[in-house]
């Protein structure tokens, strides 16, 4: 049975996330960034990918067209009968990270590039990751994405919007737990760091874990400048982002400053 926070549900039954990376600067980094990662650790294809919290299937419709096998599950209705139009090649259902009603090793890969920052308890967290390595096949990959502990930090500074009041409260929070409420912008969600998050996976099985920072330190210039100069500008800056973010990973330093961090490792 597919159970989701209603909070959550809510939220995404009137977000649109269909466009989140393509509508912006920062999204297009993120979607790039995201992409290029993969592309070091997927299989060939056809292999079979498992995109567990795929949502619209933003990342399943490019898959699909470089010959991946793709099912895409997620919870929330309205992502999964976006992710049936958008990538038509895959196929889209109902589905929960904690209990995946898929049999064991039947996936070359899986991906859960959306739901560890919504389970907010650790214990759902690493049902997930054990539930992604169950059904992928020894020796299989799964990569699995976290919002960055101090994302909201560095979000909040570049919109002028770090009031006293905020630090004080929902940042020093989060920074401190990871815990965030949804009271304002987002919904109910965990922060990672990235040592967490590997330790996470580690905990739940996973070898040869690797932590990648996606976007790079300059993430927060690419915001700073849409919301100054619009996303033009901000676009301009979009390749130099791209290289700061492949220097920093080379360099294993500032994986905590991008906006999302990507963990990977085998069954």
């Amino acid at each position: 049975m597919t159970t989701i926070d209603p909070r959550i549900a809510g939220f995404y039954t009137e977000y649109d996330e269909a466009s989140r990376l393509h509508s912006t600067a920062t999204g297009r980094l993120e979607y790039e960034r995201t992409q290029e990662l993969l592309r070091r650790y997927l299989p060939p294809a056809p292999a079979r990918v498992l995109d567990v919290g795929g949502g619209p299937g933003t990342h399943a419709g490019w898959l699909t067209e470089e010959g991946y096998e793709v099912l895409l599950l997620d919870p929330v209705p309205k992502h999964v009968e976006q992710a049936r139009e958008r990538a038509p090649r895959c196929v889209a259902q109902l589905g929960d990270a904690r209990d995946l009603d898929v049999e064991a090793g039947t996936f070359d890969a899986v991906l859960l590039l959306g739901p560890l920052y919504h389970l907010a308890e650790r214990g759902d967290r690493l049902a997930a990751l054990r539930e992604a390595s169950r059904v992928v096949v020894p020796g299989g990959v799964v990569a699995a994405a976290g919002i960055s502990r101090y994302s909201l930090m560095q979000d909040y500074t570049v919109s002028a919007g770090l009031s006293p009041e905020l630090l004080a409260s929902e940042v020093t929070e989060v920074v401190r737990t990871g815990s965030y409420d949804g009271s304002r912008g987002f919904t109910v969600a965990h922060f990672h760091t990235a040592d967490e998050l590997a330790q996470e996976a580690g905990e739940a099985g996973l070898t040869g874990v690797r932590v990648h920072g996606i976007e790079g330190p300059g993430w927060a210039y690419v915001v700073a400048a849409g919301r100054c100069a619009g996303q033009e500008a901000a676009g301009a800056l979009l390749a130099d982002a791209v290289a700061t973010a492949r220097l920093a990973d080379e360099h294993g330093v500032f994986t905590d400053a991008s906006a999302h961090v990507l963990v990977v490792g085998t069954a």
